[in-house]
């Protein structure tokens, strides 16, 4: 008979079923060890919350990519489009998508802290080691899914990160070229190399989760260390998982998730890069390639070193060398609480890892390179040299008797921390560009901003007397105008206005038909060979997401058209070019594309340049973000409940632990 049973004699209907169930499978038993039976540490602090945050977001990205990986193509030629597809068309495409993108930078950044909490508390000395190996295991396997995750949407900075990582190997003696084209399934970063990082980048997250599993056996078999790292000396000391735990975790996610859905409905793009909005080019070449904000520290120690394989080399050593860190740090005191010198070689630590990512974000030219490789060998020094010496010259604090002290904490700096991990994503490198000032546009505030709708009838008018002529938007359909004010008869006539051709007739000729709502906006050039033959050699890009793939947005764009001007006296502009102090480099091939009263409005607004310019960007900022306004009104619905059920867990959680309180008086 189960445990389960044996503790409820007298049952009832559903205490037989689950007794039955349990005596065949101790599910029952399992949970009942893990939450009411399991000792643990009656000091943790909201440190130890993060453990339990990274199952959640683990959980969160699993199902959330199976959901994407309903509409996502893994082609070359449709991988882009049905990314943009799953934001615009799928049901709350946008919130799955958003959710999944964002969720990998609070996977990293909730990982990160709980990899320094561990570090900070001694969590990974005896007789925890098989723990602390099993997290580095995590983490690596966590980097490859991310890497090859952020391929699949096949954006420019995709394509050129994943030929840039992948070409790495080839630094290995004899077999990396060899292990290169197995990666990439050919001789160049093509199908086979997106379609084999889909599978990985589905199957890698359900062995994670067998790892995770493996961990979470580890850890109750010595059970969770402590803020003061001294062992548990009697049951005073101890307290069951559920319910202090349990509620605690469920505040920490409260908070968790108001952060986390602050960035998927207010600032999805923030930990983003705009090239990838563009799609991959192979014959385009970003002028910075930059991996995401997470692999920036080690992308930085990759570059310190001038030879590829020695890079390659040190770039994965510094991740290996936490695996042996049990046995540098050779201290038999824990919690870095008694450890004065080695708590500020700590945080010594964290600043030269933030210092990292800030190199590994910067453009690898003058006193950029000198930091990085004075930044990487102090990490190695860090752990390679002064914790195995450490022991040795270190007065250590005396240590409590036990553990038995005031249960809530007076300080809380998680959230300090937690942004300072966000900052990573403002650390690229700037352009070389004027930038350009803001302006008030009314969907500029993150929180409350809305479309005008008669800026952005103005601004359709705009595109499709002047932009239409050597732009496309073929992500747009005259359906989704209908959400700019138009209505549904002037949609129809406006698709009329056009002849699409709809397959072949019985003699193989092409069949044409008068255009339907339902038909993308028609495109000025038949193929970008035909676009780059009418503009001498220089296709003029798509503009369904010309404002999310450039930096500064609606901003750039704006000052763009309206920033036209004569070039200094000491610039030279070369034939067929015009200066322009906001696009990158100062010289760029388009001729200003708007003068007054180009285009006279059906409202009589005037129509100078600047009214123009202001109308087109309106309009292609709601082409590149249709969903903004839902997407801003869901947000503020749903944080508003999360801070009111937040503040009822917190009451609750103050309650259960003042009991506590009053208990061990």
């Amino acid at each position: 008979m189960s445990d389960f049973q044996k503790k409820t004699p007298t049952s009832t209907t559903t205490e037989k079923i689950t007794g039955w169930i349990d005596h065949r499978l101790p599910v029952f038993t399992f949970i009942r060890h893990s939450l009411d039976e399991y000792p643990t540490p009656k000091n943790l602090n909201y440190w130890w919350n993060f453990g339990s945050l990274a199952g959640i977001i683990l959980m969160t990205m699993i199902v959330t990519g199976i959901m994407l990986a309903m509409h996502y193509a893994p082609n070359t030629n449709l991988a882009f489009d049905s990314v943009d597809r799953i934001m615009r068309d799928v049901n709350s495409g946008w919130l799955i998508r958003n959710l999944h993108m964002n969720g990998a930078s609070m996977f990293f950044i909730i990982v990160y802290i709980h990899i320094f909490r561990g570090l900070y508390y001694g969590s990974y000395k005896s007789p925890r080691e098989i723990l602390w190996i099993l997290g580095v295991i995590i983490l690596l396997l966590m980097m490859a899914t991310a890497f090859m995750g952020y391929v699949l949407p096949w954006g420019q900075m995709s394509f050129w990160g994943a030929t840039v990582i992948t070409n790495l190997f080839s630094a290995i003696p004899a077999v990396g070229e060899a292990i290169v084209q197995w990666l990439w399934g050919g001789y160049a970063v093509d199908n086979p190399t997106l379609n084999r990082f889909f599978a990985l980048h589905y199957l890698l997250p359900f062995l994670i989760v067998g790892v995770v599993a493996l961990h979470l056996v580890a850890l109750h078999q010595h059970g969770s260390n402590n803020p003061l790292g001294i062992d548990l000396k009697d049951k005073k000391d101890k307290i069951p998982f559920h319910p202090y735990y349990t509620i605690k975790d469920l505040f920490g996610l409260g908070v968790f998730l108001i952060v986390y859905l602050g960035f998927v409905c207010f600032a999805p793009e923030f930990f983003g890069e705009p090239d990838n909005y563009i799609p991959a080019d192979p014959l385009v070449t970003p002028p910075h390639i930059v991996p995401e904000w997470y692999f920036l520290p080690f992308y930085a120690i990759l570059r310190s070193i001038p030879d590829k394989l020695g890079g390659v080399v040190i770039m994965f050593a510094a991740v290996f060398v936490l695996m042996v860190l049990p046995w540098l740090d050779r201290s038999k005191i824990r919690s870095a609480t008694f450890r004065p010198i080695y708590k500020f070689l700590f945080w010594l630590l964290l600043l030269d890892c933030f210092f990292l990512g800030y190199i590994g974000a910067q453009a690898p030219e003058g006193w950029v390179v000198t930091a990085g490789q004075l930044a990487t060998a102090y990490y190695f020094i860090h752990f390679l040299v002064l914790l195995p010496l450490l022991p040795k010259f270190e007065k250590t604090k005396p240590l409590p008797m036990s553990i038995s002290r005031p249960v809530l904490p007076k300080k809380h700096a998680c959230i300090i921390v937690f942004l300072s991990f966000c900052s990573f994503s403002s650390l690229y490198a700037s352009e070389e560009a004027k930038i350009p000032p803001q302006e008030p546009w009314s969907f500029s505030n993150p929180i409350v901003g809305k479309f005008d709708r008669a800026s952005l009838q103005r601004g359709f008018q705009v595109y499709k007397e002047v932009c239409a002529a050597c732009h496309s938007a073929k992500r747009l359909s005259y359906r989704h105008l209908f959400d700019i004010g138009l209505s549904k008869e002037t949609l129809k006539a406006l698709a009329m206005e056009q002849e699409v051709i709809d397959g072949v007739d019985d003699e193989g000729e092409p069949k044409k038909r008068l255009g339907k709502i339902s038909d993308p906006l028609p495109r000025p050039y038949k193929n970008i060979q035909q676009a780059r033959a009418a503009n001498n050699g220089a296709a003029p890009p798509d503009l369904s997401l010309i404002t999310k793939a450039r930096k500064h947005g609606a901003d750039y764009i704006y000052h763009l058209l309206t920033g036209y001007q004569k070039p200094p006296e000491n610039v030279h502009v070369g034939e067929g070019r015009y200066y322009n102090p906001y696009f990158p480099g100062g010289q760029i091939s388009m001729a200003p594309p708007l003068s007054d009263q180009l285009v006279t409005y059906q409202d009589g607004t005037p129509g100078t340049i600047q009214q123009m310019a202001k109308d087109v960007v309106t309009f292609l900022s709601w082409a590149s973000d249709p969903i903004m306004e839902k997407r801003r009104t869901t947000g503020i619905y749903v944080v508003l409940f999360l801070i009111l059920f937040t503040i009822l867990l917190f009451l609750l959680k103050v309650k259960i632990w003042r009991k506590l309180g009053k208990e061990d008086k």
